[in-house]
């Protein structure tokens, strides 16, 4: 069922845009000044389809009003039907008839040349956007289980945790992410990287397995809380579904212990 929105404090628009020019991508939000009361019309979630391809949206748990208002219906529904849907189509666009077309997106994202512009930002923001909107959640939860007693022990307490990721959000200069990631010795750590990068590609700063990742792109918040980028950390730190982010730690863990 779709609904309507009445905007009357700000009008937007979107402009989406991927462009290769000397190995340079480039993704361009615009949002215009307002002019008028407008109506936007709200659809489903389970409405958007990726193209034929390798690898499928992730399906979202909760209504596009699910978060709010600590992130609004609009910009959930933007984030997920636009700019998910775009690198999830680009991305299967990319790989068909190679090598990368049966692989998966882990594998391709160890591998990949990161001289190739075009499928380095897709591959990455497919992962990163699928991951993303898999760790979210309507209800406040805090960390249990396996993760949480290795919280304890590597940071001291979810507090600090807390404080240290939020902090390194906070510092991130322009568009990236902050990730948590089980690194090759098994043990949590805090990393960032730049525009649609992770902790799997060559150029890591610190390699590992993310379990947790924030979108710090300008179209993940910038309807919501403009240059506010910190209350936008926060609202996004109170969504986070630390059951699942406790399911990623156990699965990254098996992988440590094969290697």
């Amino acid at each position: 069922m779709k609904k309507v929105i009445v905007l009357f404090s700000i009008s937007a628009s979107f402009i989406l845009l991927f462009s290769c020019h000397e190995n340079k991508l480039t993704e361009v939000v615009e949002v215009p000044l307002p002019t008028k009361e407008e109506k936007i019309t709200i659809g489903s979630p389970n409405d958007v389809k990726a193209n034929q391809g390798s690898f499928e949206l992730t399906k979202l748990p909760f209504s596009y009003d699910g978060l709010a208002p600590d992130i609004r219906t609009l910009t959930l529904e933007t984030h997920y039907s636009k700019h998910y849907l775009t690198y999830t189509n680009n991305f299967n666009k990319e790989i068909v008839s190679t090598e990368y077309e049966n692989m998966s997106i882990e594998d391709i994202l160890k591998k990949l040349d990161l001289n190739n512009a075009k499928l380095r930002q897709n591959a990455g923001g497919y992962y990163n956007h699928t991951l993303y909107f898999n760790i979210l959640t309507p209800k406040e939860q805090t960390p249990k289980d396996t993760l949480a007693g290795s919280i304890n022990k590597e940071f001291g307490s979810f507090n600090n945790l807390t404080n240290q990721f939020k902090g390194q959000a906070t510092k991130q200069f322009g568009s990236g992410w902050v990730w948590l990631v089980v690194d090759k010795l098994g043990k949590l750590q805090v990393t960032t990287t730049d525009n649609q990068d992770n902790p799997l590609m060559k150029n890591a700063l610190i390699p590992g397995t993310p379990i947790l990742g924030i979108d710090l792109w300008e179209h993940a918040y910038y309807l919501d809380y403009q240059n506010r980028k910190g209350s936008y950390i926060d609202a996004f730190y109170k969504h986070i579904n630390w059951e699942k982010v406790n399911d990623y730690y156990k699965e990254a863990l098996k992988k440590v212990k094969k290697v």
